[in-house]
Protein backbone atom coordinates (compact mmCIF):
# COMPACT_ATOMS: atom_id res chain seq x y z
CA UNK A 1 0.00 0.00 0.00
CA UNK A 2 1.39 2.97 -0.93
CA UNK A 3 2.38 6.21 1.18
CA UNK A 4 -0.77 8.73 1.06
CA UNK A 5 -0.85 12.40 1.43
CA UNK A 6 -1.90 12.43 4.82
CA UNK A 7 0.66 9.33 5.90
CA UNK A 8 3.11 12.18 5.10
CA UNK A 9 1.58 14.80 7.24
CA UNK A 10 1.09 12.54 10.35
CA UNK A 11 5.13 11.84 9.40
CA UNK A 12 6.11 15.67 9.46
CA UNK A 13 4.03 15.87 12.61
CA UNK A 14 5.94 12.72 14.24
CA UNK A 15 9.33 14.29 13.40
CA UNK A 16 8.57 17.57 14.75
CA UNK A 17 7.61 15.78 17.74
CA UNK A 18 10.76 13.10 18.01
CA UNK A 19 12.70 16.78 17.55
CA UNK A 20 10.85 18.16 20.54
CA UNK A 21 11.22 15.61 22.92
CA UNK A 22 14.60 15.21 22.06
CA UNK A 23 15.65 18.80 22.20
CA UNK A 24 17.71 18.87 25.51
CA UNK A 25 19.26 15.54 24.05
CA UNK A 26 20.89 16.85 20.30
CA UNK A 27 21.62 20.53 22.11
CA UNK A 28 24.12 17.81 24.50
CA UNK A 29 25.47 15.75 21.89
CA UNK A 30 26.08 19.22 20.17
CA UNK A 31 27.85 21.16 22.86
CA UNK A 32 31.00 18.43 23.08
CA UNK A 33 31.30 19.36 19.50
CA UNK A 34 29.59 22.47 18.17
CA UNK A 35 28.01 25.48 18.92
CA UNK A 36 25.40 23.52 21.01
CA UNK A 37 22.04 24.56 19.48
CA UNK A 38 21.16 21.61 17.25
CA UNK A 39 17.90 20.88 19.48
CA UNK A 40 16.90 24.50 19.89
CA UNK A 41 17.37 25.44 17.01
CA UNK A 42 15.62 22.34 14.97
CA UNK A 43 13.04 22.36 17.68
CA UNK A 44 11.91 25.99 16.93
CA UNK A 45 11.82 24.93 12.97
CA UNK A 46 9.45 22.18 13.31
CA UNK A 47 7.92 24.21 15.77
CA UNK A 48 7.56 26.50 12.74
CA UNK A 49 6.26 24.38 10.34
CA UNK A 50 3.80 22.96 12.51
CA UNK A 51 2.42 26.51 12.40
CA UNK A 52 1.74 26.36 8.70
CA UNK A 53 0.56 22.62 8.63
CA UNK A 54 -3.35 23.72 8.10
CA UNK A 55 -2.47 25.37 5.09
CA UNK A 56 -0.62 22.88 3.44
CA UNK A 57 -3.05 19.70 4.54
CA UNK A 58 -4.85 19.74 1.40
CA UNK A 59 -1.97 20.20 -0.88
CA UNK A 60 0.11 17.33 -2.90
CA UNK A 61 3.15 15.51 -1.49
CA UNK A 62 5.69 17.86 -3.06
CA UNK A 63 4.36 21.42 -1.98
CA UNK A 64 4.07 19.62 1.41
CA UNK A 65 7.90 19.11 1.45
CA UNK A 66 8.65 22.25 -0.70
CA UNK A 67 6.78 23.98 2.33
CA UNK A 68 8.53 22.27 4.69
CA UNK A 69 11.78 23.25 3.44
CA UNK A 70 11.31 26.63 3.09
CA UNK A 71 10.33 27.17 6.79
CA UNK A 72 13.34 25.12 7.84
CA UNK A 73 14.95 27.75 5.67
CA UNK A 74 13.92 30.63 7.36
CA UNK A 75 13.59 29.43 11.20
CA UNK A 76 16.72 27.28 11.68
CA UNK A 77 19.36 28.85 12.75
CA UNK A 78 23.45 27.81 11.93
CA UNK A 79 23.84 25.48 9.62
CA UNK A 80 20.67 23.16 10.22
CA UNK A 81 18.46 25.19 8.34
CA UNK A 82 19.99 25.32 4.98
CA UNK A 83 20.74 21.78 5.37
CA UNK A 84 17.38 20.40 6.19
CA UNK A 85 15.82 22.68 4.68
CA UNK A 86 17.49 21.60 1.09
CA UNK A 87 17.22 18.27 1.96
CA UNK A 88 13.12 18.87 2.33
CA UNK A 89 12.91 21.26 -0.69
CA UNK A 90 15.10 18.14 -3.04
CA UNK A 91 12.40 15.74 -1.85
CA UNK A 92 9.76 18.22 -2.88
CA UNK A 93 10.94 18.20 -6.47
CA UNK A 94 10.85 14.67 -6.56
CA UNK A 95 7.58 14.42 -5.38
CA UNK A 96 5.54 17.09 -7.18
CA UNK A 97 2.27 16.88 -8.08
CA UNK A 98 2.26 13.56 -6.44
CA UNK A 99 -0.59 12.27 -3.93
CA UNK A 100 1.00 8.99 -3.02
CA UNK A 101 4.23 7.38 -2.83
CA UNK A 102 5.50 4.13 -3.74
CA UNK A 103 8.81 2.84 -2.28
CA UNK A 104 10.54 3.91 -5.70
CA UNK A 105 8.84 7.21 -5.11
CA UNK A 106 9.88 7.53 -1.33
CA UNK A 107 13.44 5.89 -2.68
CA UNK A 108 13.87 8.53 -4.84
CA UNK A 109 12.78 11.51 -3.30
CA UNK A 110 15.40 10.42 0.02
CA UNK A 111 18.45 9.90 -2.80
CA UNK A 112 17.64 13.28 -4.46
CA UNK A 113 17.38 14.78 -0.63
CA UNK A 114 21.16 13.51 -0.18
CA UNK A 115 22.56 14.85 -2.57
CA UNK A 116 20.99 17.89 -2.34
CA UNK A 117 22.92 17.79 1.54
CA UNK A 118 26.15 16.67 -0.53
CA UNK A 119 25.73 19.64 -2.89
CA UNK A 120 24.70 21.86 0.08
CA UNK A 121 27.37 21.18 2.59
CA UNK A 122 30.22 19.66 1.04
CA UNK A 123 30.36 16.77 2.76
CA UNK A 124 31.29 13.00 2.02
CA UNK A 125 30.63 9.96 3.89
CA UNK A 126 33.08 9.69 6.70
CA UNK A 127 33.25 13.32 7.30
CA UNK A 128 31.07 12.64 10.85
CA UNK A 129 28.33 14.26 9.45
CA UNK A 130 24.63 13.95 8.51
CA UNK A 131 25.44 12.17 5.09
CA UNK A 132 26.63 9.48 7.80
CA UNK A 133 23.24 8.67 8.10
CA UNK A 134 21.57 9.39 5.06
CA UNK A 135 23.77 7.47 2.67
CA UNK A 136 23.61 4.13 4.31
CA UNK A 137 19.66 4.61 4.76
CA UNK A 138 19.44 5.20 0.95
CA UNK A 139 21.40 2.38 0.15
CA UNK A 140 19.39 0.44 2.45
CA UNK A 141 16.25 1.41 0.17
CA UNK A 142 17.98 0.97 -3.10
CA UNK A 143 18.62 -2.54 -1.66
CA UNK A 144 15.01 -3.25 -0.42
CA UNK A 145 13.60 -2.24 -3.81
CA UNK A 146 15.77 -4.82 -5.55
CA UNK A 147 14.90 -7.63 -3.10
CA UNK A 148 10.86 -6.47 -3.35
CA UNK A 149 10.35 -5.57 0.40
CA UNK A 150 7.31 -3.94 1.51
CA UNK A 151 7.60 -0.83 2.30
CA UNK A 152 7.09 -0.89 6.24
CA UNK A 153 10.22 -3.59 5.50
CA UNK A 154 12.28 -1.14 3.40
CA UNK A 155 11.30 1.79 5.83
CA UNK A 156 12.79 -0.23 8.84
CA UNK A 157 15.84 -1.58 7.46
CA UNK A 158 16.64 2.41 6.02
CA UNK A 159 16.03 3.59 9.38
CA UNK A 160 17.93 0.59 10.93
CA UNK A 161 21.13 1.53 8.23
CA UNK A 162 20.73 5.17 9.38
CA UNK A 163 21.34 4.37 13.11
CA UNK A 164 24.43 2.22 12.08
CA UNK A 165 25.68 4.79 10.01
CA UNK A 166 24.73 7.41 13.09
CA UNK A 167 26.80 5.56 15.91
CA UNK A 168 29.78 4.79 13.07
CA UNK A 169 30.45 8.83 13.09
CA UNK A 170 31.59 8.62 17.25
CA UNK A 171 35.28 7.41 16.29
CA UNK A 172 35.13 9.63 13.42
CA UNK A 173 37.39 12.58 13.19
CA UNK A 174 35.27 15.68 12.30
CA UNK A 175 36.19 17.15 8.37
CA UNK A 176 33.20 19.58 7.92
CA UNK A 177 31.52 21.96 10.08
CA UNK A 178 32.01 23.31 13.31
CA UNK A 179 33.12 20.09 14.77
CA UNK A 180 35.69 20.11 11.97
CA UNK A 181 37.34 23.03 14.34
CA UNK A 182 37.98 20.62 17.29
CA UNK A 183 40.50 18.34 14.87
CA UNK A 184 40.81 15.07 17.20
CA UNK A 185 38.89 15.80 19.80
CA UNK A 186 36.11 15.31 17.70
CA UNK A 187 36.62 11.65 18.32
CA UNK A 188 34.65 9.71 20.21
CA UNK A 189 31.15 11.59 19.72
CA UNK A 190 28.18 11.33 18.34
CA UNK A 191 27.39 13.74 15.50
CA UNK A 192 23.97 15.83 16.43
CA UNK A 193 23.10 16.55 13.13
CA UNK A 194 23.58 12.20 11.78
CA UNK A 195 21.23 11.88 15.24
CA UNK A 196 18.86 13.90 13.72
CA UNK A 197 18.71 12.39 10.49
CA UNK A 198 18.14 9.00 11.95
CA UNK A 199 15.54 10.46 14.15
CA UNK A 200 13.37 11.25 10.97
CA UNK A 201 13.80 8.13 9.24
CA UNK A 202 13.06 6.80 12.96
CA UNK A 203 9.83 8.51 12.90
CA UNK A 204 8.63 7.41 8.61
CA UNK A 205 9.14 3.57 10.07
CA UNK A 206 7.25 4.21 12.71
CA UNK A 207 4.66 6.19 11.33
CA UNK A 208 3.84 3.75 8.25
CA UNK A 209 4.45 0.74 9.88
CA UNK A 210 1.41 -0.87 8.49
CA UNK A 211 1.99 0.48 4.57
CA UNK A 212 2.32 -3.10 3.78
Amino acid sequence: MPIQRDDVLAWVKAVAGTISENSSYLTQLDAAIGDADHGANMERGFKAVITKMPEISDKDIGTIFKTVGMTLISTVGGAGGPLYGTLFLQAGLKTAGKMELTLQDWTDALEAALSGVIMRGKAQLGDKTMVDALTPAVDALKQSLQENQPINQALKRSADAAQKGMEATIPLVARKGRASYLGERSAGHQDPGATSSHMLLKAAADTWKDNS
